[in-house]
């Protein structure tokens, strides 16, 4: 009986700290970041876009062409795949879904359009974010 106890009390102190009054306002610094982000996009800045993911080479990017790890290396790849305005086109971001995964980390779903002149290009993404340094940075992007 005593382990059920200290398991339940444990539990709840779990839960208290995943849901503390902090999470609307965590909410809203990720989505306002990542609106932020989508103005940086859609005016040609991509090193701007980064602001959000973690600088650090232990960041994770995971696209069709597999893992590229490093905020460089992530920057780099997209300098590469989005050369110039054209290429770029305007990015429209729809958020499906945010939530605590413990105290400091949120995990995101949501669905990115790509309009360009030529073509029009989707997918669904996924992010960890995590507070690093008292901001929420993105340290894993699963964009397909």
């Amino acid at each position: 009986m005593k382990i059920f106890k200290y398991t339940f009390f444990i539990v709840i102190l779990m839960a208290i700290s995943c849901s503390s009054g902090n999470v609307e306002k965590d909410r809203d610094a990720i989505i306002s970041s990542m609106v932020k982000s989508q103005e940086y996009w859609n005016n040609g800045e991509l090193e701007n876009f980064m602001h959000n993911y973690w600088k650090s080479d232990s960041l994770k990017f995971i696209g069709k062409s597999g893992i590229t790890y490093g905020w460089q290396g992530s920057l780099d790849r997209y300098l590469k795949s989005y050369p110039d305005k054209s290429s770029q086109g305007t990015l429209k971001f729809e958020f499906l879904d945010l939530d605590p995964v413990g105290r400091d980390h949120y995990f995101q779903v949501g669905k990115y359009t790509l309009y360009r002149e030529k073509d029009t290009l989707s997918g669904h993404f996924t992010l960890l974010w995590e507070k690093i340094e008292g901001e929420w940075r993105i340290v894993v992007d699963h964009s397909s």
